[in-house]
């Protein structure tokens, strides 16, 4: 490789050696460049081919749309540069340092390159990320985007001037056309609308993974995310010379004439997609796109007619505006009656010349002089626009024709006839179209019998283009505003133009999901059509009036069975919003699956046609709640294949993916099905129960295990099976210390039972101390292990890894056993890492357990590798892995020394436990924080069965060497980051089953309890038990969002000794008393013993103070409900919250003698401060002026009880 940077002079400092690279000088090139060898045929090499054309701007930002170039094939018109030449750059790493760079101006991008005769750039900027351009001397000149400065220098100062000139003058064009809306800086939901896949992949010979994107018909190589985000990118690649080629497991080349891009992906599903994201690029790059070159040939159809986005590859061709995919979408959902949506480059026998011709004459800026002239600018979109915002303008637009501008003939049918006849005998298009769409008739009678209508007379006067806009608006429904049309109409897709026909089997419609086995005797065959959004079957291919039909705009999931589900070896299940299902099959499977993508596509929203990429087993609408806003059930598409549920959801043109095997919970409550992962929830809701039923039951399918291997297997978020998590995490917790850990025998009929239990689903399976044994939950780990269908080290690569074992060669058997790591599945390699960390963790206890190195892999060898345990090569790869851990696994230091720390911590309780003569194997260790969540304030702690909040707040004061305080109350909180509350521990509360409770959004703290102090001073004052007042109350009926009201509402509260009372109304003092309270029912009751109180409510809520509550709820039945109170003052809020706390533990608040045991305290370290991670805010001296009996003395009452 060449390096032009060499020949630079370099003032004051070494030059660090660079390449001719992708990357910039932005960066030292050692920090992302893997050296290669010599002869390393992965090196690239420039051929001094010219620049491939470049098109729309590439950024974070919605001015990145698939579908949007300018070229498409080699032999296109490459996009004409409009200034190039060399220049002197100069990167962060040194003022005086500069490089020369051989640097290209087009419409859209500046780029520089280590030579002129370069193809790929070493940076691109965006001519719309460009703010200004300025002088800064010397020959000199800076680029200034909107994330950051590029400084450039010129031979000489006209060089510079002409440069300067040129850049602004670009930079102004483009504010002057509008295109400063696509800002660079929009949040990444805008920035992805048109992105097919992006993320990191390893490239050859680098060090550093690169941000790649797939947009439309272009690869871009960014250096990471935040580049990407700024829009300021590396190279990109133009696909029409591209090809993707498959190289091994995780690994595949994008081949094209000028370099050879080698990737890795993570996974084999991650190389699969972006496979296929790579080869669908190719496919557009290489479609027909020479009727999108004339229809853009003209400046107004460059721009989405609707919403102003660039480059638009659809249009509506009896409107004639030229659109984006968005907006495409939502003029399905308005009907062919009104608009129909045909693509630029896919449906090339709708483009006629003359249709073309039309669009050249009339498009965009002849149509929206008639559809848009009166747009309110409050009311226009723009690129950034939702679906929602989208749907309403359009339905304005065309369907009521809001904006539109009125004919001076409307209202007068005949006077609009009489001028329609006459016009159409002209080439004044935009007359013909202000007439149609203000009422004219296209079919009128012209009065003249040899050409009676307005088609016949643009015909016989030669006038194409007339006869072309007519026929196409033969059967548009002319705009209208009607009652209540402004409203939001339900969405439904409506005629893509899919036509499919030929003989299908169908059984009678049914109104019940089909369970059992349909044989051939119960299906007929009929001859089915599918055309203009209706599928018709008929009795036979003669019959013309068909025996029924169904209307793509009612279907609302369609299944592809599997395999010989029926009579027939395949079928498909159609269901439709009347709760029918339909059943059809063939013998033919490939016949069968062109039909089912057929009707999928008819029937699915075009922004979510990305899901009929995948092989699919199901897909449909459902509704579903998630994100921030739970209180609306909104509608979205989902496609389910094998175990990845694939999902479109509203406001959002980007594609997500729920892998269903990694849920942490998948759980039934009411009408909802709740999936939960690791950053989010999803409630998916029935609005019909037939195809409901049918998604619940395929989702539980494909989230459960389906075999045994272990990628079959429910997994975590590290791609370790739930079950060996599991297990492993119980023994660490509870037998590490046991002796004999793996070596004895536990219960057979306990083994298999809690085995049968994890294998159905492991996700709902808790293992807790005194129901499992540590031997029996052993047994069951080394038992899966034993009975995977293929091996831990599948049986491909088994016989290779025992061979490594005998290597003599320490180095080389080291690297062997690295290799054979990296060749496993994904899964396979994540659980043998865990495994063996797990017992490499088992050893440091050998002086306990008896159980060294040598000793698990004695047990382990044969269990693992499957074999009869005679001889022990199996053992010594497991004893080999175990020994070399650190080096075999990559372990760095600090994974290293979290790790030693957690086992001096687990070997200090168990001394600890040994010495006080308490049970070792049934601690439960875990991780408490002082005062804040952060790795210097953690403390790992033995936990025993019996040990209480106090105990627990006293062991970690103790470690700290923190003195208590008179006054000072110290209480164990544990915080619920999810909810964004906390609740403090009652003193007496065992700390052991609160453990087992929490979630993986939850911790325990030890800090102060503020608030304390003001309590027991409340509570000392109240003359009655009770507790009443108005709060404000919002519900939600369940975790799931269920029924969740609008708001907060007053409501009236009445907490007594027994339980929670709810009133809409002020209860009178005699309503209160007991007597009374049976002739006034309250609205809501709930036992006080069922409840927890915790201080704070999550933001996203909204509350109307910060001074509240949520509260948990579960019955004896263990179902669950969540609701919120808020309180006005802080005041209130202490109030209420001692009340609870009195009530609860029977007036036994704090207690007395806390004092006494904290006598004797060493000084507080400083290095902690008092962080309360919900602080409690007010103002302190409106609350002391609100209790005026305590402001002299506050503890006068506590001196009187």
């Amino acid at each position: 490789m060449s390096d032009k940077d060499d020949a630079e002079i370099m003032r004051g400092r070494l030059r660090s050696e660079r390449i001719n690279s992708l990357f910039s000088e932005d960066e030292l090139i050692e920090d992302y460049y893997d050296q290669p060898a010599a002869n390393d045929s992965s090196c690239w090499n420039d051929y001094g081919l010219s620049t491939l054309q470049s098109s729309g701007t590439v950024s974070c930002s919605s001015s990145m749309h698939s579908g949007s170039t300018e070229g498409l094939d080699a032999s296109a018109q490459l996009l004409p540069i409009i200034k190039a030449g060399w220049l002197d750059k100069n990167p962060p790493q040194g003022s005086y340092i500069y490089q020369r760079r051989w640097v290209k101006l087009d419409a859209d991008y500046l780029r520089y390159f280590d030579s002129e005769k370069d193809t790929y750039s070493k940076r691109f900027i965006p001519v719309t990320s460009i703010v200004r351009v300025a002088s800064i001397g010397d020959q000199k000149f800076e680029v200034i985007t909107n994330s950051r400065t590029f400084a450039f220098r010129a031979e000489s100062d006209a060089d510079r001037n002409e440069w300067m000139r040129t850049l602004q003058q670009m930079v102004d064009e483009r504010k002057f056309k509008g295109l400063n809306r696509i800002s660079l800086l929009q949040p990444p939901t805008g920035a992805l609308d048109s992105v097919d896949k992006c993320g990191l992949l390893e490239l050859r010979g680098f060090k550093n993974k690169l941000y790649v994107v797939v947009a439309g018909e272009k690869v871009f190589l960014y250096k990471n995310a935040e580049d990407y985000r700024q829009g300021i990118g590396i190279t990109y690649i133009e696909m029409n010379v591209g090809n993707v080629k498959d190289v091994d497991r995780r690994g595949f080349d994008l081949t094209t004439p000028y370099r050879i891009f080698s990737f890795s992906a993570d996974s084999d599903q991650e190389k699969d997609e972006w496979v296929e994201a790579m080869q669908q690029s190719i496919a557009e790059a290489l479609s027909n796109s020479e009727v999108a070159e004339k229809i853009w040939s003209v400046e107004a159809n460059r721009f989405c007619a609707d919403c102003g986005s660039p480059k638009p590859d659809w249009a509506s061709v009896n409107l004639c505006v030229v659109i984006c995919k968005r907006c495409a979408g939502e003029h399905r959902g308005l009907g062919p009656s009104i608009t129909k949506v045909r693509s630029l480059k896919m449906d090339r026998k709708v483009w006629t010349e003359e249709l073309i011709e039309l669009f050249c004459q009339v498009g965009n800026s002849v149509a929206n002089q008639f559809w848009a002239a009166n747009v309110p600018p409050s009311e226009a979109i723009h690129v950034a626009s939702g679906s929602q915002e989208r749907r309403r303008f359009l339905i304005a637009k065309y369907k009521e024709g809001k904006y539109r501008r009125y004919h001076p003939l409307f209202g007068n049918q005949e006077e609009l006839n009489k001028a329609l006849c006459a016009t159409v005998t002209t080439s004044d298009l935009a007359e013909t179209q202000s007439l149609v769409f203000c009422g004219a008739e296209v079919s009128c009678f012209s009065g003249d019998p040899d050409f009676p209508n307005p088609i016949a007379l643009a015909e016989q006067a030669g006038q194409k283009l007339q006869m072309e806009f007519l026929l196409h608006n033969k059967n548009s429904e002319i705009p209208r505003v009607e009652a209540g049309s402004s409203e939001e109409k339900h969405y439904s897709v409506i005629l893509p133009s899919v036509t499919h026909n030929g003989f299908l089997y169908k059984t009678p419609s049914m109104a019940k999901l089909v369970h059992e086995r349909k044989s051939r005797e119960e299906f007929s065959r009929r001859w089915c059509t599918l055309n203009d959004s209706i599928f018709s079957y008929y009795e036979n291919d003669r019959n013309a009036v068909p025996n029924g039909e169904i209307k793509m705009e009612e279907i609302v999931c369609l299944v592809n069975n599997p395999p010989d589900t029926h009579g027939f070896e395949s079928t498909f299940e159609v269901y439709i919003e009347s709760e029918r299902l339909y059943l059809f099959g063939l013998d033919n499977p490939e016949a069968i699956w062109k039909w089912v993508k057929s009707i999928a596509k008819s029937f699915i929203h075009p922004r979510a046609d990305e899901l009929l990429s995948h092989d699919f087993e199901r897909i449909g609408r459902l509704q579903y709640k998630g994100g921030l806003n739970l209180e609306r059930a909104k509608e979205g598409w989902f496609a389910l294949s094998q175990s990845v549920l694939y999902a479109f959801f509203e406001d959002s043109d980007k594609e997500e993916t729920v892998h269903l095997k990694k849920l942490q919970e998948l759980s039934i409550q009411g009408d909802s099905l709740v999936l939960v992962e690791r950053r989010r929830t999803l409630y998916i809701q029935g609005e019909r129960k037939l195809d409901f039923l049918g998604w619940v039951a395929a989702i539980q399918k494909a989230a459960g295990s389906s075999g045994d291997t272990l990628s079959e297997q429910q997994l975590t978020e590290s791609d370790i099976p739930v079950i060996v998590d599991r297990c492993i995490d119980y023994i660490t917790q509870c037998g590490l210390t046991s002796e004999g850990i793996y070596r004895k025998s536990g219960q057979n009929s306990k083994i298999t039972s809690l085995l049968e239990m994890l294998r159905k689903d492991a996700r709902r399976v808790r293992l807790k101390e005194g129901e499992h044994h540590v031997d029996d939950v052993s047994n069951t780990l080394k038992r899966f292990f034993r009975d995977l269908g293929d091996g831990l080290f599948t049986k491909e690569f088994c016989q290779d890894w025992l061979k490594a074992a005998a290597v003599e060669n320490e180095e080389e058997k080291i690297g062997q056993y690295r290799q054979l790591l990296s060749s496993l599945p994904v899964v396979n390699r994540a659980t043998v890492k865990a495994l063996i960390n797990h017992l490499y963790r088992v050893q440091y206890f050998s002086e306990m357990n008896q159980m060294n190195t040598h000793n698990l892999a004695i047990v382990f060898g044969p269990t693992l590798f499957q074999t009869d345990g005679k001889d022990y090569k199996a053992g010594r790869v497991v004893e080999d892995l175990i020994s070399r851990y650190v080096v075999i696994f990559s372990v760095d230091e600090q994974e290293m020394r979290k790790q030693q720390d957690e086992i001096q911590a687990i070997i200090k309780m168990r001394i600890a436990g040994s010495s006080s003569g308490t049970q070792q194997a049934g601690d439960f260790i875990c991780t408490v924080y002082l005062e804040e969540k952060k790795t210097e304030a953690e403390q790992h702690i033995k936990i025993p069965a019996t040990m209480t909040a106090e105990e627990l707040t006293f062991e970690i004061l103790d470690r700290r060497k923190i003195e208590t305080k008179e006054k000072e109350y110290w209480s164990c909180f544990e915080v619920n980051e999810r909810e964004e509350a906390e609740r403090p521990l009652h003193y007496s509360e065992k700390v052991l089953p609160i453990l087992h409770g929490l979630g993986t959004d939850s911790y325990l703290v030890v800090k102060k309890q503020l608030s304390m102090e003001n309590m027991l001073i409340y509570l000392a004052s109240r003359v009655s038990d009770s507790k009443h007042g108005m709060m404000k109350f919002r519900e939600e009926r369940n975790l799931l969002g269920l029924g969740l009201s609008t708001g907060f509402h007053d409501r009236y509260f009445i907490l007594n000794n027994s339980c929670l009372r709810l009133y809409k109304e002020v209860r009178s003092v005699k309503q209160r008393m007991p007597a009374m309270e049976t002739s006034h029912r309250p609205e809501k009751e709930w036992p006080v013993k069922n409840l927890k109180v915790y201080l704070g409510i999550k933001k996203k809520l909204r509350p109307p103070s910060c001074w509240g509550f949520t509260v948990f709820y579960e019955n004896e039945k263990h179902e669950k409900q969540q609701w919120y109170l808020c309180c006005d003052t802080q005041m209130e809020l202490r109030e209420w919250f001692a009340s609870f706390l009195y009530v609860q533990n029977g007036g036994n608040v704090w207690p007395s003698e806390s004092s006494k045991v904290r006598a004797s305290r060493t000084q507080q370290d400083s290095r902690l401060g008092n962080i309360s991670l919900i602080p409690l805010r007010g103002n302190e001296n409106e609350m002391r002026n609100s209790v005026a009996a305590f402001a002299a003395d506050p503890l006068t009452l506590l001196r009187n009880v």
